[in-house]
């Protein structure tokens, strides 16, 4: 992305831009989401420029009226970390006097906490009691931003202090940028550095008397929504009088300590700031942050309060649901290459392979399809996919062997034609030219899976022509005749028995696939599982971790009461963690057990549509029969085709050209 554009809009309601919507959508990549607060005028975009590594890019303004309005972004490959992009999100400043609308600055405030992993807040001066109450929008913070659907919070029986909890879980880190510091970092004498300055400031005072209970709320609020913090202190970069036009400045005319600074403060947004991630520790792509931008976004716009949980629902359906399309196309594309018609074990390895591909695909986009339908989906349409291959190939390998042998049989039909088989003999002659026709048919290559079949039903239509030939024959006596039906018998009961050997080798073929695809499918789902697992855990540590550090804190400044409910919060912490890891047990034995199901259904859907087909076929020759005398035009097809269509010559059908005699020439 160039430059920035809008993603949020805020004309007195807030509506998500069309275009950047558009744009995140094609962004695949992890990403790493900055968002910057704080009143306005106060230089954020000007930070934000130094993130994107440009002077110029977010509008920077010389007067004092704001010069950002909603939310802007600008997508960057992010300087650090490879393959991942860097989401700058620059807000209208808070406390707008033209705005006049503290209601929309704490929806500003509240999108830009759900969407980014690191959130700055830009202030002026010092950070005292104004600073930290110019923060005021983080006590209203569980009114504006719900952890749990209203169902799921019912049934957790109204617990405020657990949804509480739960909120450091997916809030983003914190980074106080104060700009313009004009003071020493020294506290009573001594000197301190930028997080020590910040902690003193978030100090709790002990008391319960009004004042002191309305000084404590926003410290609170910080503390335990954010626990990792962090502070840089700029001083003035430039000269009063340079300031109006601090984007057209030289960087040599910046004070040498705002720059050094200013690439602290951007080294550590590279190196700290995290993934973006949903509810269960998932990294957020850039299509998903687009799908939950537009989610919060409508939900503040009909009056509702965006639910991190409903947020997560509603993109699990979306993305799952695009897995599911993803990974049947990627199945779909490679199967088209392969040329039909093939041999059982071939099929079924290009099979398996594009099966495998297939589920990875879908795995990489998939998340929390904690029920498994969504792969069960994917499986059921794979094997519907299969089925349909199955009867082409099969219907390849027909047609194929049909033109084969009425190319074969072209010679016997002229000598049929001409009378060399109507004299002393000719029945001897016809034998050993059916012979060779049967030597060369079965000398040929990849006729596919229905050779041994279509060369059975030859032989069976030839049969009146083999007897009417032996009967000719005045030759032969009697005893030699009724020998040489007992060969015919033989030849035609041996093809019988080759034909069902060929079925049994299929359907045992088929079998092992099942058996193999069985565990090829659970294996990518342990993987998966143990992956998603492993995210959810690392996210209810971390919050953990956080909570300890928190509780040592307060025990330091001899908070006993809050240290007490800090106690109640990580014992909850450390049971929902146990409780995450037997959950995924259980959920792993329900979904490998759906899952064979579906996959042991792949014979049924196959045989199901080959019934179809027959019952097809037997209608089809009625039809033929009922309007007998009536000619209709041949197809002329090549049977040797690839999925998407192109014309293949097949290594079987080299120098065999399509007969122009009619399928039932004589032999």
């Amino acid at each position: 992305m160039e430059s920035p554009m809008c993603l949020i809009e805020n004309a007195g309601t807030l509506r998500v831009v069309p275009e950047a919507m558009s744009y995140l959508m094609g962004v695949s990549q992890p990403v790493v989401v900055v968002a910057i607060v704080g009143l306005y005028r106060t230089g954020k975009s000007y930070l934000m420029n130094k993130l994107a590594g440009k002077q110029k890019g977010f509008a920077l303004g010389a007067t004092i009226q704001s010069k950002t309005k909603g939310i802007w972004m600008w997508c960057v490959p992010h300087p650090v970390k490879k393959d991942h992009t860097l989401v700058l999100l620059d807000t209208e400043g808070l406390g707008d006097v033209e705005k006049g609308d503290q209601k929309n600055d704490a929806w500003i405030f509240a999108l830009s906490i759900l969407l980014s992993s690191t959130l700055v807040y830009n202030s002026r001066g010092t950070i005292d009691n104004q600073a930290v109450e110019n923060l005021q929008y983080v006590t209203e913070l569980t009114e504006r931003i719900k952890v749990k659907s209203p169902a799921s919070a019912l049934s957790a029986e109204g617990d405020d202090d657990e949804e509480d909890a739960q909120f450091l879980q997916f809030f983003p880190r914190f980074v106080w940028a104060v700009r313009d510091f004009t003071l020493l970092l020294e506290i009573d004498g001594k000197k301190v550095n930028e997080e020590e300055y910040l902690e003193h400031a978030l100090a709790l005072k002990k008391g319960r008397d009004r004042k002191t209970v309305d000084y404590n709320l926003p410290r609170e609020c910080i503390r335990n929504y954010f626990p990792t913090r962090r502070c840089f202190v700029f001083e003035t970069p430039a000269a009063p009088d340079k300031m109006a036009h601090l984007e057209s400045i030289e960087e040599n005319q910046l004070s040498s300590s705002f720059k050094a600074v200013s690439l602290m403060f951007c080294n550590y947004i590279y190196q700290e700031s995290l993934v973006k991630r949903v509810k269960g520790g998932l990294p957020v792509t850039g299509r998903m942050l687009g799908q939950l931008t537009k989610t919060y976004v409508e939900t503040i716009a009909s009056g509702g309060v965006p639910c991190l949980e409903n947020a997560v629902v509603a993109l699990t359906q979306i993305e799952n649901e695009a897995a599911v399309q993803e990974g049947l196309q990627v199945y779909r594309n490679g199967m088209e290459e392969v040329t039909f018609p093939i041999g059982i074990e071939e099929m079924s390895k290009h099979h398996r392979h594009w099966d495998s591909q297939a589920i990875k695909a879908f795995s990489s986009r998939s998340f929390k399809d904690e029920k498994g339908e969504y792969m069960k989906k994917l499986l059921e349409t794979i094997n519907e996919a299969y089925a349909d291959l199955l009867i082409e190939n099969e219907e390849a390998s027909e047609e194929l062997c049909r033109q084969l042998l009425s190319q074969l049989s072209q010679p016997m039909a002229m000598k049929l034609e001409n009378g060399s088989y109507a004299k002393s003999s000719g029945y001897e002659l016809y034998c050993v030219d059916r012979q060779a026709l049967l030597d060369e048919y079965n000398r040929k290559p990849n006729k596919g899976v229905k050779a041994e079949e279509v060369l059975e039903n030859f032989l069976k239509e030839k049969s009146a022509e083999s007897t009417s030939v032996m009967q000719a024959d005045k030759q032969l006596t009697e005893k030699e005749k009724k020998i040489h039906e007992e060969e015919m018998r033989s030849l035609k009961l041996e093809q019988e028995k080759r034909r069902e050997t060929q079925e049994r080798q299929i359907a045992e073929q088929m079998l092992e696939e099942q058996s193999l695809r069985h565990q090829e499918t659970v294996h990518h789902l342990k993987e998966k599982m143990k992956r998603e697992a492993a995210e959810a855990q690392q996210e209810m540590e971390l919050a953990l971790q956080s909570k300890l550090q928190e509780q040592n804190e307060l025990m330091a400044m001899g908070f006993k009461a809050k240290e007490a409910a800090m106690e109640e919060e990580i014992q909850r912490l450390q049971v929902g963690i146990n409780e995450a890891k037997q959950r995924q047990e259980m959920e792993l034995m329900g979904k490998v057990k759906d899952f064979m199901t579906v996959i042991s259904t792949g014979l049924n859907t196959y045989y199901d549509y080959k019934k179809t087909c027959e019952q097809r076929k037997l209608l089809a020759q009625k039809h033929q029969m009922s309007t007998k005398g009536v000619k209709t035009p041949r197809q002329d097809t090549n049977p040797t085709k690839n999925r998407s269509g192109s014309s293949v010559q097949n290594k079987s059908a080299q120098g065999v050209s399509t007969p122009s005699q009619k399928d039932g020439t004589s032999v």
